[in-house]
Parts: structure tokens; C-alpha cells; sequence
């Protein structure tokens, strides 16, 4: 296959490499979930003094940024696996990562074109958004990321093809539109708040007190960005974000407490709530 592939006519060396995807994928993950602030110190301080035994091939930190990209397939296949199961009762929301500050922006090269503006509860930010949808246990159930502008009831009925049960969102979520496409066509029902302008709709009791629970997500999101280091200004290649996103989001899913709804709370829910 090599011998037919076109060449600049210069030699070059197809040494196979000594770290493993599986060794790679592991770093990574394992970095996310260690209490280290940057990659660069958790891999030179860490991995390199203690964990010679666990991966007796190690290369030198920049080699190793080379290879990070090559993990990005199978961590996004590793992620899938790692999702919970719906009960019933999932939420949804989106949150801002940040690439840059936002003095930095007309001089930010790195994602330029691929990045871009959106002004959310908090103010403005330039990056991308992260959607997540997550049981009542505070297990991942689907996510994407777009660039920062992108409306947040965009990739929703993608991410509950395999959902059932009752959806609550907040404000950014309310359509019409998009509550009778999944309620026709994926059987989904989308529960958000009432705009003061809308015409006047009852919600059982047990609808306002789930969506007074919709501060699971932002725990989540809080967990992700504090704890898993999904976001920070210090990306040089979008491969290498991706990584660092995914390997985030695996980590929180090997969590083993995770923000969740209180079991007596959420069983008295469940009783009211028509089938």
C-alpha cells in the first residue's frame, strides 16, 4: 500500500511508534480525572516519574502531543460506550467552552473560522457550545458541540432519537415547532417554562417540580469544566481540543458519584407522574 502512495521524492523513516492507542487513550482520560491544572505538568511531573512501570514506552512530551490526535476515533467511540441508559426523565442544556479571552479575540489564530461569538446569562464568549443531555442519575446520555452561535434547540432532535419519556429544558429550549416534532415523531415530550406573553397552559405539579431540578445540568457542567478541565485558553491545534474534550467527558462518566436526583424524592416524583 506505501509503495503506491506518492512521496516529495525524500527519504523518511516509517518507525512504528512505542506508545499504544490504548496507552494514549489512557494518559489522557487519567489526566482528567488527577488534580493537575495543565497537561504539560501532569504528564512531566506524573506520568514521567511514577508511572514508568504502567507504561514502560513513554516518549518525551512533545512527542507525545503528536500522537494525542491519533486517539480521537476511538475515544469517540470509547465515549458511546460509556453512556448511561433513560429512565424516563432526562434534561437537557448547553454550556459555553471558551477558547480565549475575549480581549484576545481578533488576534486568536488557533480556531479562527471555527470558533465564534455568543452571549449567554453570563456575558459574551468565544468558542464553542457543549449540549448534554443526562438522566436523572446525572449519567450522559448524548452530547455535540457547535460553534458558539449556534441556537441551542438546533441539535435536539438528534440527540433524543433513542429517548423516551419527558424532556425538561430551560427557557432556550421553548418552540413549538420543535415540542410537536418530537412529540410526533420520536414520541418526546419537551417540558420547558411558560413565557409571560404565552397563552396561559397548566403544568401538572409534578412537571414544576422536575423542572426546579434542572440545576443537575449545570452541576454537571460545573463538574466538567472545574474537575475534568474540559476548557481552558492553552489549545494549539483543534485535534488536540477535541481530545481534550473527550477525554473530559470520559472521565466524569468513570465518576463514581455523580450529581443526581435524591432516590426518595425522585420516587415520589415517579408515582405522579402519568405513564
Amino acid at each position: 500500500m506505501e509503495t503506491a502512495q506518492l512521496t516529495t521524492g525524500l527519504k523518511q523513516r516509517h518507525r512504528a511508534r512505542q506508545l499504544c492507542l490504548s496507552e494514549i487513550m489512557t494518559i489522557v482520560i487519567h489526566f482528567h480525572q488527577s488534580h493537575y491544572r495543565d497537561f504539560k505538568t501532569y504528564y512531566i511531573e506524573h506520568v514521567q516519574k511514577h508511572l514508568q512501570g504502567e507504561f514502560p514506552h513513554l516518549v518525551s512530551y512533545q512527542r507525545f502531543v503528536e500522537l494525542m490526535s491519533s486517539a480521537v476515533v476511538p475515544l469517540c467511540a470509547y465515549l458511546l460506550q460509556c453512556f448511561g441508559h433513560c429512565t424516563g426523565i432526562s434534561f437537557v442544556d448547553s454550556t459555553p467552552i471558551a477558547v480565549c479571552h475575549n480581549r484576545r479575540i481578533p488576534s486568536h489564530k488557533v480556531f479562527d473560522g471555527l470558533a465564534a461569538r455568543d452571549q449567554n446569562s453570563v456575558g459574551w464568549s468565544f468558542g464553542f457550545k457543549l449540549y448534554l443531555v443526562a438522566n436523572d442519575q446525572g449519567e450522559l446520555l448524548a452530547c455535540s458541540f457547535t460553534p458558539g452561535n449556534v441556537d441551542d434547540r438546533v441539535p435536539v432532535p438528534r440527540h433524543v432519537r433513542k429517548l423516551f419519556g419527558r424532556l425538561f429544558g430551560d427557557k432556550g429550549y421553548r418552540s413549538q415547532k420543535l415540542f410537536k416534532h418530537l412529540r410526533e415523531s420520536l414520541g418526546v415530550q419537551l417540558i420547558t417554562n411558560m413565557r409571560a406573553n404565552m397563552k396561559n397552559k397548566l403544568l401538572p405539579l409534578s412537571d414544576k417540580l422536575m423542572l426546579r431540578k434542572r440545576m443537575i445540568m449545570e452541576t454537571i457542567a460545573d463538574q466538567l469544566k472545574n474537575i475534568s478541565q474540559i476548557e481552558h485558553s492553552r489549545h494549539r491545534s483543534f485535534n488536540n481540543f477535541f481530545v481534550n474534550l473527550l477525554a473530559g467527558l470520559i472521565a466524569y462518566c468513570h465518576q463514581d458519584k455523580k450529581p443526581s436526583l435524591h432516590p426518595d424524592h425522585l420516587s415520589r416524583l415517579k408515582s405522579v407522574i402519568p405513564n
